[in-house]
């Protein structure tokens, strides 16, 4: 191929100075030969291998410095059918390389010959590579004193526009022109130049688009927001490269093609960077250097773009320093959509950040505001989210929000203590992840991260208000405090399923708890606590606990013997099935009455407890499986079923299986309804607890009342309220045993305590009596 140019002075050498391209830079590879000038010496007349002739000396060629076109040229006479001009030195090739190889010339005297870019190509052995095309297209030559450029393209590959293809076998070559045709002519020929034009060929053949070529500067100062939004534009579905280099970009930036990052990102944290085909942690990490900024920017932008609903951290581990306020980075306070993170693990690195707020204060509590305290000292000091303690607060109960200049806070449940000025203590813990500022949080889910606490920091705080927050196969590790949080009612149908709560060990520094909750309709589903002090802590109703397994600290000590599930809501609604219950009891408490007193309709109960492993291999006699802590007079129950459950201790047999707590108030026996406690299987349990109980009755001397007495089988300390059925095993007789036909009425109710049964027949007689009895009135 060739031109004829005869504008300006510029050289070859200039020209190519001018295209730098790939690999004479970034990979040093020396290129451009030498000038004629240098020595002819440099020259070869042959193949330019070693040994060959050179240029210097020979009578038919010569340097000349100064002509009207070229600065310094060659000037030879074609003295041979052909004439070779090749450099000595070697020029490197590789698989993948793309050299333009140029030369111009012009005809001064004699028959024109023809022109064409030639060269020898070897192997790494210095074997010729018969296999190459050695020459390229011919250019001949037509008038005297007219420039003439040639040019050739060698290349790896076959493709447009390459002219001499050398395949892979290649590893330099000496490169250089032949002239052709007639004998005679004399020509002069300037500085052969050698470019390296992989890039024109790579843009058509390689999938990505760099955004260096597109202006971006990458100083970390300069704004490159228009040339990475140009390099977007020209991918159109091909990967962008962001090459190495620090790039600013100031504002919001959306990557609408694949992003590969060899180089970082500078962004202001309140800019959001959204790469929609590149969505992952391994992307944003790459992005900003390291694991925890890369994860705060893919968190911020998980609520903003909807090509992807799923940050996946790739299994990664982040090393939080401090809590992530969730919202905060967001820059949202309400948010609807379903939105979830998996795969990775969050780690808390050792450190101050961690620390928990605490605060104590004096509040006065009126039971006619029962979520308010008023008169609040220190109020401002107080974080909204801390948890409260004190005289007559129950379990788990938080700030839900504060009026400082008002003096008062809103609490996530009332208090059971009653009217009265009192001290407080308030402690805001500190959670990898805090979604507390979120005022309303719907259909966020984690699924398989594991929190690593570390006894730094807790896990997860659940936002002000929400519903639908799904666990789904998370890990625990060592909480601090709490693994999971909910400070007021973004518990709404919370589902925790397949996680592993692990305290960490026999003497955790604090009463871990695994979750709380304020609201209704929770599913706690398949998952393992172990170590902590409590499971799981309920208000609300229509909960669903099934197949879970739970054991706290089972070294023998009777503070370990904790409560694995904790009711706070007299009526429950729930069930309890399917779960394997170790060390833990279940606890049905009214620590949320702001009145204990019992007033309203509803009472302990609404709970079925069945299907259930529940297992003790300590040496506690006093150690109970089911316990019910009225807080107040009056209360009784109503709708309790347990059934079909396994009770088993292992180590010496404990007294019973259930108990009524009488420390704050105690149980109105003569009015349970609706309690069913039967079908349950009772190991190393000393007394068993049944009711509708079957008893036989044995009646030896012949009495007008018999005094049936099945008290100790009646739950939570429960009376012999009603007799089902009475059924007399043979004849019944009086004292001279003759037969006698009679029949009985029964007064319930009897005795100390009111738990005995009397049967009053007409006169002295005596037999066997099946009868069936009750602890409750079953409607």
């Amino acid at each position: 191929m060739g031109r004829p140019d005869g504008a300006g002075r510029c050289t070859n050498r200039q020209r190519a100075r001018f295209s730098e391209m790939n690999k004479a830079i970034t990979e040093g590879l020396v290129l451009m030969p030498p000038p004629f000038s240098a020595g002819l010496g440099l020259w070869s007349s042959e193949d330019g291998t070693p040994g060959d002739d050179s240029y210097a000396g020979q009578p038919n060629a010569a340097f000349v410095p100064a002509d009207q076109d070229f600065e310094g040229c060659l000037e030879v006479q074609k003295t041979t059918a052909l004439l070779k001009l090749r450099c000595f030195q070697q020029i490197p090739f590789q698989p993948g390389l793309y050299l333009r190889v140029t030369a111009r010339v012009k005809a001064i005297s004699g028959p024109l010959p023809t022109v064409r870019i030639a060269g020898w190509a070897a192997s790494s052995s210095g074997s010729n590579v018969t296999g190459a095309d050695q020459q390229g297209p011919d250019v001949a030559l037509t008038a005297y004193g007219q420039m003439v450029e040639v040019s050739a393209i060698i290349g790896s590959g076959n493709r447009q526009g390459v002219d001499m293809v050398w395949g892979t076998a290649p590893a330099y070559g000496h490169l250089g022109l032949d002239l052709t045709g007639p004998t005679g002519g004399v020509v002069r020929i300037d500085d052969i130049s050698i470019e390296d034009v992989t890039a024109v060929f790579h843009a058509a053949m390689f999938d990505w688009v760099d955004v260096r070529d597109f202006g971006a500067v990458g100083d970390g100062v300069t704004d490159d927001w228009n040339a990475f939004t140009a390099a977007d534009a020209a991918a159109n579905g091909k990967t962008l490269v962001v090459s190495p280099g620090s790039y600013f970009i100031g504002s919001h930036f959306t990557f609408d093609n694949p992003v590969k990052f060899e180089g970082s990102l500078v962004m202001p944290a309140s800019q959001r960077l959204s790469c929609t085909r590149d969505y992952n942690l391994n992307t944003y990490a790459a992005a900003f250097g390291s694991e925890l900024e890369g994860f705060r920017r893919a968190l911020q932008v998980l609520f903003y773009f909807t090509d992807h609903n799923t940050l996946d951290l790739n299994g990664r581990r982040i090393d939080l320093t401090e809590p992530i306020d969730v919202a905060a980075l967001a820059g949202l306070t309400t948010f609807g959509q379903r939105r979830v993170l998996s795969n990775g693990l969050l780690s808390a690195a050792s450190g101050s950040g961690w620390d928990s707020v605490t605060v104590t204060a004096v509040g006065t509590y009126d039971t006619a505001n029962p979520t308010r305290l008023s008169g609040v000292s220190n109020i401002a000091a107080i974080p909204v989210g801390a948890r409260i303690s004190g005289t007559g607060v129950g379990r788990e109960v938080y700030v839900a929000s504060k009026n400082t200049g008002a003096g008062t806070l809103e609490l996530s449940q009332p208090l059971w203590g009653g009217n009265g000025t009192r001290s407080y203590t308030f402690k805001r813990f500190k959670y990898l992840l805090d979604f507390g500022g979120f005022a309303e949080l719907v259909r966020f889910e984690i699924n398989d991260i594991e929190f690593s606490c570390g006894y730094q920091a807790s896990a997860v705080n659940l936002p002000y208000v929400g519903a639908l927050f799904r666990l789904d196969r998370c890990t625990f590790m060592m909480p601090r405090n709490k693994a999971v949080t909910s400070f007021y009612s973004g518990c709404q149908g919370l589902v925790i399923d397949g996680c592993l709560f692990n305290g960490g060990g026999l003497t955790p520094p604090e009463d871990i708890i695994g979750f709380n909750v304020n609201a209704n309709d929770s599913k706690i589903r398949n998952n393992r606590s172990a170590y902590c002090a409590h499971f799981g802590v309920f208000a609300g109703g229509s909960h669903i606990i099934i197949g879970n397994h739970m054991f706290p600290d089972a070294n023998g000590s009777p503070s370990y013997m904790r409560a694995g599930l904790i009711f706070t809501t007299p009526n429950v609604r729930g069930f309890i099935t399917g779960n394997y219950i170790d060390h833990h009891f279940i606890e049905l408490s009214n620590e949320y009455d702001p009145d204990p007193d019992f007033g309203s309709s509803y009472t302990f109960g609404g709970l079925t407890i069945t299907g259930n492993l529940f297992l003790y291999s300590e040496t506690s006699p006093a150690f109970r499986f089911i316990t019910v802590s009225p807080k107040g007079a009056g209360h009784s129950l109503n709708g309790l079923v347990v059934t079909n459950n396994v009770f088993r201790s292992s180590e010496g047999n404990i007294d019973r299986v259930e108990r009524v707590d009488t420390t704050n108030g105690t149980l109105n026996t003569g009015s349970f309804r609706n309690v069913v406690f039967e079908n349950n299987t009772f190991t190393g349990v000393a007394q068993a607890t049944l009711s509708p109980l079957y008893v036989e009755h044995n009646q030896t001397t012949a009495a007008a009342t018999w005094v049936v007495d099945a008290a100790d089988y009646m739950p939570f300390d429960g009376r012999t309220r009603n007799v089902g059925a009475l059924v007399l095993e043979g004849p019944l007789r009086n004292a001279a045993n003759a037969v006698q036909w009679a029949q009985p009425y029964v007064e319930t109710e009897q005795g100390a305590g009111n738990r005995l049964v009397n049967l009053q027949w007409p006169s002295a007689v005596k037999g066997k009596a099946m009868l069936t009895l009750r602890c409750d009135n079953p409607v």
